[in-house]
């Protein structure tokens, strides 16, 4: 493919390739042992959590368990549950399925072996807050949180300390029964800790910590979670006897992706530069910082040079200022296009791996020199102002929709130079 030719496709392919290589019916497999003798029961939860049991039975064959998803991403299993929940909210039907899990992990012994699949967006469907707390209190601080532009390291931590069953708790509800955690990175680092709010992994933070990160980001929390901190117990600690057996691995992660999306530019005649797989801040600050680059990266070419592709991974926060529809990837995008000003011969696309960017069922947007003159630069800084991209680049037909990926190794961004 030349990107010459259709620089949005091109775009789109790579991003699509980056996709593709995470998919757990590729991935999984090859992290898997043979089906241990005895009893096997598999558990997890996530965006890509029933993907995974698919891949898991499409190898070991029917399996006992019940997997949590995010509504429009089941997937047919042999024998595991699987059980659709809201993210990135949490309600009712993942609070009544984490405790059936819970339940179903209580009763295991020495023989018995839990496989556990883990993936980006486990932190809300795993839903089991700390004696005192409601679903509708968790429920409000989720919401004040997504809103805060916290970083999703500082949301997790505050997530684990009013919940039994993240922060190790889930490793602690099936001991002593032997577990191997598959995971699907979607933070920054890929520290398995952090990956759905580290539900197989001890955690040593503390409850001021969590409260710290509450009074950093100015959120006001009802009397029964500030009674939860206060208390503490939320998190298992490292070195706990209940996690002894617990073995935590990554199968996918964003760095894999990148690398893919890179090949497959290279093959196309494209330089590449990669500026990291765990980028994280305010998406709009983030595009003013990426637009300097790639404005300083066109100023030093020259003729015959090859079109440079600068890709980008991590998570954006986006903190609310208005009450448009929008998403960090789109919300980059369009802070991107500002930036540049209508630069020529500079495309963009910047989406979420799991086609689902903020809360809509959209997986990001593509940006070229002709963004701002189809919205309008006036619109468009309307747009940005009240985090309203996914309305402006609707109406502009320039948003990627994927529907649901079954995978998720967060942000993408490719920024092509012609």
């Amino acid at each position: 493919m030349d990107p010459r030719a259709d620089p949005a496709a091109f775009l789109r392919a790579v991003f699509d390739r980056a996709v593709a290589v995470a998919d757990p019916m590729r991935s999984l497999a090859a992290h898997l042992p043979p089906r241990p003798e005895g009893r096997v029961v598999v558990v997890g939860a996530g965006k890509a959590s029933a993907r995974m049991a698919e891949a898991v039975e499409a190898a070991w064959g029917r399996c006992e368990g019940l997997v949590i998803t995010r509504y429009g991403h089941a997937r047919p299993c042999k024998g595991i549950e699987v059980v659709e929940a809201a993210h990135p909210v949490p309600d009712q039907a993942g609070a009544r399925a984490t405790l059936r899990m819970l339940d179903l992990l209580g009763g295991l012994g020495e023989s018995d072996f839990v496989l556990a699949l883990i993936s980006g967006g486990a932190s809300a469907l795993l839903c089991a807050p700390s004696t005192g707390v409601t679903l509708a209190d968790k429920q409000a601080v989720n919401a004040a949180l997504l809103a805060s532009g916290a970083p999703i390291g500082s949301m997790n931590t505050v997530r684990k300390h009013l919940s039994r069953v993240k922060g190790g708790r889930l490793a602690a509800a099936a001991w002593p029964a032997r577990m191997l955690a598959l995971m699907i990175s979607d933070v920054p680092g890929d520290d398995p800790a952090f990956i759905g709010s580290g539900p197989t992994v001890g955690d040593a933070t503390t409850p001021s910590d969590a409260r710290a990160i509450l009074d950093r980001w100015r959120i006001t929390v009802p009397d029964s979670v500030a009674r939860a901190l206060h208390e503490g117990g939320g998190v298992v600690p490292p070195g706990d006897a209940r996690l002894s057996r617990a073995e935590n691995r990554v199968i996918a992660a964003p760095a894999q992706s990148l690398a893919a999306a890179a090949d497959l530019a290279q093959a196309a005649g494209c330089a590449v530069e990669i500026l990291g797989d765990a980028l994280e801040g305010e998406a709009r600050h983030v595009a003013a910082t990426q637009a300097r680059l790639v404005l300083d990266r066109q100023a030093e070419r020259r003729p015959g040079d090859p079109p440079l592709l600068i890709l980008s991974g991590g998570e954006l926060t986006v903190t609310r200022r208005g009450d448009g529809v929008g998403g960090p990837n789109a919300e980059f995008c369009l802070a991107l296009a500002i930036a540049l000003d209508g630069a020529p011969g500079i495309h963009a696309l910047a989406c979420d791996t799991d086609g689902v960017d903020g809360a809509a069922e959209v997986a990001g947007a593509v940006i070229g020199p002709d963004t701002l003159a189809l919205a309008t630069a006036d619109a468009a800084s309307l747009a940005l102002a009240s985090n309203d991209s996914h309305t402006l680049f609707r109406r502009i037909h320039a948003q990627i929709v994927t529907g649901p990926t079954l995978t998720n190794v967060n942000d993408f961004r490719a920024i092509l130079i012609l």
